[in-house]
């Protein structure tokens, strides 16, 4: 089940779903044939697809808007930060931020991750110090914080999860404590598709003062992300999976603990002045964004946003949420089939087993039928140790995926199961 519930008139009407297909057609890729089969795409927590609009406006952008942005008094490299800073107004109304000035744009959720372990909060971090994850983090959101207690003799301390993939909070209760300085958790699970609670991990942080992280690179084409009523300290994602281009994303952060981070990076825009004995930093958001950006990505994401934001979330979360249903019930009764994650928070994430079938050769299989998933661990392997897994099949839905593709999904794992049970 999924925090968003469908509208019961939008279902019987069936106007959502005609909108949704018309919405379909936005999507040039899809029209393509892999191995003779029109492609069915079921990938899409790697990363989604891009519609027309993001593509060109990324085309627009090198064609009639490309120069280097804030360093030119011409009439391109104007128009060029105009475009820049117009799309860090857009994620900043889209996930709710109090300012521009909070959002930081990024090559992608790692880098805004590795950006927060290394600049706010090794910093921070003693011998003894203690940073709280979960079992089911995407190892991006481990790593960055093995690497900053290693550096400085903090200990990083684990949130179990249960069999179905549910974020214990009890024991979370427990692991707070005077020693803990930051908690960095995942919105979504990429790899179960369980939505954790954040909002409740959050206020039981705060109520010790310490700062949290969110990993919402799932949740944010999933979920309304609203990071104020979340009150989180961090947020980050990326927008290649939200439709929009790959190698840009964001890093929201509150205005004083942005203020407060060391820059790990320095060059370009993120001087104010230098000389060769000291350096002035800019203000923020510049401060943290060194270098040329990837300014055709952050003009992509701001039509992605445009995009998103005209079907509506919600919309999409509800018609995901459908999909997961009738999906689940689908497959339910496949001999040696297992589902992998069954939170009763979830979204539109399947991932499963089949008893005596490596996933890649699942994935493999159906990938002859054009059915395209992803197979493995996910980039998550303490989470598939919890649960006894080598890796699963994971198919991931997206607004553009319907009960078609579902259909041979299910057709194709039946015939994995009679070709290689055989």
């Amino acid at each position: 089940m999924t925090k968003v519930a469908m509208d019961s008139s939008e279902i019987a009407s069936g106007t959502m779903r005609c909108d949704l297909a018309q919405a379909r057609a936005d999507f040039p890729i899809l029209r393509t044939h892999v191995n003779g089969h029109p492609l069915a795409y079921l990938d899409n927590a790697a990363t989604t697809q891009k519609p027309d609009a993001v593509i060109d406006a990324e085309a627009d952008f090198y064609r009639n808007a490309n120069a280097n942005v804030h360093r030119g008094v011409h009439a391109l490299s104007q128009r060029a930060t105009d475009a820049y800073e117009a799309a860090r107004h857009k994620v900043r109304s889209f996930i709710n931020a109090h300012a521009d000035a909070e959002i930081i744009f990024a090559r992608g959720t790692t880098e805004a991750i590795n950006l927060v372990a290394q600049g706010f909060a090794e910093p921070r971090l003693a011998a003894g110090d203690e940073v709280i994850v979960s079992a089911m983090e995407h190892h991006s959101n481990i790593v960055p914080w093995q690497m900053a207690c290693r550096r400085t003799g903090a200990v990083l301390r684990v949130v179990p999860v249960d069999d179905a993939g549910e974020f214990d909070l009890d024991a979370y209760a427990e692991l707070l404590n005077a020693r803990t300085r930051l908690v960095a958790v995942t919105h979504l699970s990429n790899a179960l598709g369980t939505i954790t609670p954040v909002r409740r991990i959050i206020d039981l942080a705060h109520a010790r003062g310490v700062p949290v992280l969110v990993d919402g690179a799932q949740a944010v084409s999933h979920l309304p992300i609203d990071v104020r009523a979340l009150d989180c300290d961090f947020y980050a994602f990326s927008a290649h999976k939200l439709y929009g281009p790959t190698g840009i994303g964001v890093l929201y952060g509150k205005t004083e603990h942005l203020q407060a981070m060391t820059p790990c990076q320095g060059g370009g825009d993120m001087i104010r002045s230098v000389s060769f004995d000291a350096t002035e930093y800019n203000e923020l958001p510049y401060r943290l964004e060194a270098g040329t950006p990837h300014i055709a990505g952050v003009v992509g994401l701001g039509a992605a946003l445009d995009y998103v934001s005209a079907i509506g979330i919600d919309r999409i979360a509800a018609h995901e949420s459908e999909l997961l249903h009738y999906a689940t019930r689908q497959v339910t009764g496949i001999p040696g089939l297992r589902i992998v994650g069954t939170a009763a928070e979830k979204a539109g994430i399947l991932s499963f087993t089949l008893a005596g079938i490596h996933p890649h050769d699942i994935g493999t299989m159906l990938d002859d039928c054009g059915i395209a998933i992803r197979a493995g661990h996910h980039c998550a392997m303490p989470l598939m140790q919890r649960l006894g897994v080598d890796g699963t099949a994971r198919a991931s839905f997206a607004l553009y995926n319907t009960h078609d593709d579902v259909d041979r999904l299910v057709a194709g794992i039946r015939r994995v199961c009679a070709t290689l049970r055989s």
